[in-house]
């Protein structure tokens, strides 16, 4: 096992700028792990730019880990590949992706084929889950009426007001996106909720293990700040 930091992504929408100076404050390492929730594209300006960047940085030695969101999930049945809602992609934020690759009157196999070759792999790649120590990375959420094995993918990439108020039984800490706030949110040790609505004019959060510490950078900042919650967020209800 990797004796390094472990640095897990929010919801980052097309927002390529921003994604670049936070990773440049980041500076993975080789002996490091970076974990993204989900939600590369739509909405933003740049989704190809943030594809691109974050091959460049699987190429750069830190171990990656990407995990699915719902946006893309849409995004692959667009395109005729294996996904759900793809009716519901370009409603949702979809046309500013197929026009960062400058394919905006594509879809289907043909939109698929149009992509380059590593984004098409990066796509088909995404994970549902990701594991480290006592906490479990998804993006939206679990369904905590179900056993931890018997989770519906839907749920793990849509789940919201079922999932975000009441403690779940699972054991470990979950950390999640794809409910926007303007905060973390933070109910310890249940769950880290790190979406706080980057492509909305708020922020991209990242949370750094084992520390908890966080680092955010404001949308259209040129710098990120760094800051740890009080010790009392951690304390029993």
């Amino acid at each position: 096992m990797r004796a390094g930091k472990v640095y897990v992504i929010g919801d980052i929408h097309g927002c390529a700028e921003e994604l670049g100076v936070l990773l440049d404050e980041l500076a993975p390492r080789s002996t490091d792990t970076v974990v993204c929730l989900g939600d590369y594209i739509d909405r933003g300006p740049d989704a190809k730019g943030v594809i691109e960047r974050l091959l460049a940085l699987q190429m750069s030695g830190p171990r990656c880990v990407f995990l699915k969101g719902n946006h893309e999930d849409m995004f692959l049945a667009y395109a005729g590949q294996h996904g759900h809602f793809g009716d519901a992609f370009r409603f949702n934020g979809g046309d500013a992706t197929l026009e960062s690759y400058g394919l905006g009157d594509f879809s289907g196999a043909e939109l698929w084929e149009a992509l380059p070759p590593e984004h098409r792999a990066f796509f088909q790649s995404l994970q549902l889950t990701f594991r480290w120590q006592d906490f479990l990375c998804v993006h939206a959420g679990l369904d905590p009426r179900r056993p931890l094995g018997d989770q519906d993918e839907e749920d793990l990439l849509w789940i919201r007001h079922e999932w975000i108020q009441p403690p779940h039984p699972f054991g470990c800490t979950v950390i999640f996106g794809h409910t926007p706030m303007r905060q973390p949110f933070l109910q310890w040790p249940y769950k880290i909720g790190i979406d706080t609505g980057l492509v909305y004019g708020n922020r991209l959060t990242c949370l750094v293990l084992p520390e908890l510490e966080f680092v955010q950078v404001p949308r259209g900042g040129t710098r990120a700040t760094r800051w740890l919650p009080p010790e009392s967020w951690r304390d029993p209800a």
